[in-house]
């Protein structure tokens, strides 16, 4: 199990301390009403980020992602779990698009996922493009996960990166219209670019 070693407090920019969060800071907050079960946030190194609201594309590009692996292929070999969290380690709990796991009998009933569990973890990025790189990506590869694509939908492009590292994934592929990719774990489930981003058009938002 990869978990990232981390402290509860940091010091900002100002050079005062924060007060960071914990998981279980975090999921107190839900049981006593101070976070609303209908609230989109995520734990993010210790603070409370909110997820901004899905756009047109952005909900279609997960819907295509969902159909996409949603296939007899994987029965017995993966599980496809669709924007929930994932225990990333003491301090955040992202909550990612689309993860693909290894399959469970008991469908993670009696845990959240965790980095070892994860075989692929996409992210769809509109306006979240740059904290999607910039805060997200590191923290997935310092976690051990072992493939994140970021599908870009600014640019209309796949990235795949792999090999992941203290200093960020090693590997990292870019995938135009008309490519075809699949996750590295599972390399016979073969997707077209094209059918993962969704076509652009005036009224979308």
């Amino acid at each position: 199990m990869h978990m990232i070693a981390t402290r509860t407090e940091a010091a900002s920019v100002t050079g005062r301390a924060r007060r960071l969060f914990t998981r279980e800071d975090y999921h107190a907050m839900g049981r006593m009403g101070v976070l609303r079960p209908d609230e989109r946030v995520e734990l993010i190194e210790g603070e409370i980020i909110v997820i901004s609201p899905a756009g047109i594309r952005h909900s279609s590009c997960v819907l295509r992602l969902n159909e996409a692996f949603n296939t007899e292929r994987l029965a017995g070999r993966a599980l496809v779990h669709v924007q929930n969290s994932m225990a990333a380690s003491n301090l955040s709990e992202p909550e990612p698009d689309v993860m693909l796991l290894a399959y469970r009998e008991d469908r993670y009933a009696s845990r959240r996922p965790q980095p070892d569990d994860i075989l692929l973890l996409i992210e769809v990025s509109d306006s979240s493009l740059r904290y999607d790189h910039e805060t997200k990506l590191p923290l997935y590869a310092e976690s051990g996960i072992r493939e994140v694509w970021i599908v870009d939908l600014q640019h209309d492009e796949i990235e795949s990166h792999s090999e992941p590292g203290p200093n960020g994934y090693r590997i990292m592929h870019r995938f135009l219209p008309g490519d075809s990719l699949a996750p590295t774990a599972l390399p016979d489930l073969q997707l077209q670019a094209n059918r993962i981003v969704p076509p652009r058009n005036s009224t979308n938002r």
